[in-house]
């Protein structure tokens, strides 16, 4: 139900219009228009017209000599004829004195066609395309053609050729208005469409024309969005064109072919190119654009056959010289390129792809003076070719003259508002101007909008470093290095590891730094930085390490050194030894060996000794106090007064009673430790 709202016109009527069409074109000499109703005529070629009959092939008769006066068929005939071989001035001047419409058409439009041919023969490479003194001849024709108009002697294809003169003298409201009446009486005529394309500069100015209700407008809407760069919108009606019975139709195939150029969808556009070509081999309409894709993708075995294919069927078309550009072109071989562009604008001056490739061509060899001149003489033809004003600022760019480059810039973007490019050239430009603030926005907004080349992170991170925010500049190389893959600038890639490297090396955190470190080793230019960080992340982990060594070894040597000293204190701290009366008879050897044994105690007790004096001591005590307690067997337990060496602090002339009598069978005493209080 949407598509017969959308199209709501029967195909065999929709055929019917195409042949009335085809013939009232093709005897007024618009041959471009012909040419194109002709294709759309066999792109339906499966529709079959209901009742054809005897009476309508004499209709088709009838029409071919219809709008011409039998008086005047012979003056008609003849001056056609001169037409068709390209002697305009002989054309025009056999129907001079003819008054039916077709006969008189046919003189005005023999008097452009002389004069504009006149024009570009007399242009050179350096005359602007658009100088009043190129367009003075066109005066006269103005002149005549505004009074047969205000005598309303003129038809919708005399109305037509009426804005075609005012829009070559730039008149170019009154030349929109003259096309949109001539659509309207004639909506048939393609050439109207066409003239009336570069006028729309909006979308909006697009959808306020009005042209009527006929079919044809759906072509013309397609055809100017793709001109507008709204290539979705474009699309759409492509595919319900296709949808409404024209699947067949070579035109729709090329303009969705064009569609997916300007998508950058590249695999898809060749492959709808190289079936238009398989489908219709010798057609040489838009074969530049497929070459410049070929050109995209370095596909030279394709582009080497393309163009020896260009040369065999018609090597003077400017779209052949324009392939064979581009095959030199790529082989780098670039004044041979130049000269094929040039030979392609002696064909037609007008021919908007050799004047941009040749600025790009000129910009290869460095000499930017012509490339600003060709890419003007681009924007004289189309003033919405992005390409030319985006070469403009790339030019002004390499001289220096940043505000120029950032006023060219600034066109481009707003003729290719989504597209990144543009965004990341406004954004370097706006950096040079030191316009950080504003540089980084256009940064942010080509990520936004989708980073065609992948670059612009690398440029935030790289602005954000300069002006010494560097946590951020960290936080965006890391989004950019995480896709090695959609980084189409290594070289860059290659430098966001190496920062990332030295950012984590300062930080201590060497892991992640050797693991960006290790990445630049597969860069020859920054192989021998990345070598060299990771000898000196290499060094301070090993440093540290040693560090946290000997740190550790002290801990371990404390921790074992108190457990000894705690062990060998434990060992020697037993019970309290109390203090019993041996024999008053005790000799002096038994006071000395007392001596002796309370003196090792005391030292034993003493805090800060190491293990191994510790022992020896303890060994010494042990022995003295073993040899005191056998000479002491054979007398009977009496009370002993202790020394001042023994007990310090205690009363010298009181003797205590013992805790607790000896209870060794042997009849020896054995003390293990002596406790002092």
């Amino acid at each position: 139900m949407a598509m017969q709202e959308f199209f709501s016109v029967l195909l065999p009527d929709v055929k019917r219009e195409l042949r009335r069409g085809i013939i009232e074109c093709s005897k007024r000499g618009l041959l471009h228009s012909t040419k194109w109703l002709a294709e759309m005529h066999h792109g339906l070629d499966d529709v079959h017209i209901d009742n054809e009959t005897p009476d309508e092939d004499r209709t088709f008769n009838e029409c071919q000599l219809e709008g011409i006066a039998p008086s005047e068929y012979s003056d008609y005939f003849l001056a056609k004829s001169y037409y068709d071989v390209r002697e305009y001035d002989r054309a025009a001047h056999a129907v001079r004195n003819c008054e039916s419409s077709v006969p008189r058409f046919l003189h005005f439009y023999s008097t452009y066609m002389a004069r504009e041919k006149r024009r570009l023969d007399s242009t050179t490479d350096q005359a602007n395309l658009h100088e009043p003194n190129q367009m003075r001849d066109l005066a006269d024709l103005l002149a005549t053609l505004r009074m047969e108009y205000g005598k309303s002697r003129l038809d919708g294809y005399g109305i037509y050729l009426y804005g075609v003169v005012l829009k070559a003298l730039n008149l170019n409201q009154a030349a929109e208005q003259m096309l949109v009446q001539a659509i309207r009486l004639v909506p048939m005529l393609w050439s109207a469409y066409l003239e009336l394309s570069p006028l729309i500069m909006e979308k909006k100015k697009l959808l306020s024309l009005q042209l009527g209700g006929h079919w044809m407008r759906h072509f013309f809407m397609a055809h100017t969005y793709l001109e507008l760069y709204l290539n979705d919108d474009g699309l759409k009606i492509y595919e319900d064109l296709q949808a409404s019975g024209f699947s067949k139709n070579i035109y729709l195939i090329a303009q969705m072919a064009l569609v997916y150029h300007n998508k950058r969808d590249v695999d898809k556009a060749i492959e709808l190119y190289q079936a238009l070509l398989e489908s219709d081999p010798y057609r040489l309409d838009n074969v530049d654009t497929y070459s410049n894709l070929l050109f995209v993708k370095e596909m030279k075995t394709e582009m080497a056959q393309l163009a020896h294919k260009a040369v065999s069927i018609n090597k003077y078309r400017p779209e052949t010289c324009c392939v064979i550009g581009n095959y030199y072109s790529i082989r780098c071989d670039h004044q041979v390129a130049i000269s094929y562009f040039q030979r392609a604008l002696k064909l037609n001056p007008k021919y908007l792809a050799a004047w941009t490739l040749m600025g790009h061509e000129f910009m290869e060899l460095k000499n930017t003076n012509a490339a600003i001149q060709s890419y003007r003489k681009a924007v004289e033809v189309n003033k919405r070719d992005y390409r030319a004003w985006y070469g403009l600022g790339q030019a002004y760019e390499i001289i220096k003259m940043h505000y120029y480059s950032l006023y060219y810039f600034k066109i481009a973007h707003q003729l290719r508002p989504y597209d990144s490019r543009m965004l990341v050239a406004l954004g370097e430009t706006y950096e040079k101007l030191d316009k950080c603030e504003n540089a980084v926005k256009c940064y942010w907004k080509a990520i936004d909008v989708g980073d065609i080349e992948g670059i612009a992170m690398y440029k935030l991170a790289n602005l954000h470093e300069k002006l010494g925010d560097h946590e951020t500049a960290v936080h965006c190389y890391i989004m950019y290095c995480e896709d090695e893959r959609a980084a189409t600038d290594k070289q860059s890639l290659y430098q966001g590891f190496i920062t990332l490297a030295n950012y984590y090396e300062k930080k201590g955190e060497y892991e992640r730094a050797a693991y960006y470190a290790y990445k630049c080793l597969d860069s020859d230019d920054r192989k021998t930085e990345a070598k060299a960080l990771l000898k000196t992340i290499d060094w301070k982990r090993n440093a540290e390490g040693q560090k946290k060594a000997k740190t550790s070894t002290a801990v371990a040597n404390a921790e074992t050194s108190s457990e000894d000293e705690m062990e060998w204190e434990l060992q020697d701290v037993r019970v309290r030894v109390p203090i019993t009366s041996i024999a008053t008879t005790t000799t002096s050897t038994t006071a000395a060996a007392a001596g002796s044994t309370s003196n090792s105690s005391l030292i034993s007790l003493r805090p800060g000794r190491n293990l191994l004096e510790g022992m020896r001591r303890s060994q010494a005590s042990r022995t003295s106090l073993t040899a005191a307690a056998s000479s002491t067997t054979a007398t009977s337990a009496t009370a002993v007064t202790p020394s001042t060496e023994e007990a310090p602090g205690a009363s010298s002339g009181t003797t205590n009673p013992p805790e607790q009598p000896p209870s060794d069978d042997n009849s020896s005493m054995e003390i293990s430790s002596v406790s002092i209080d």
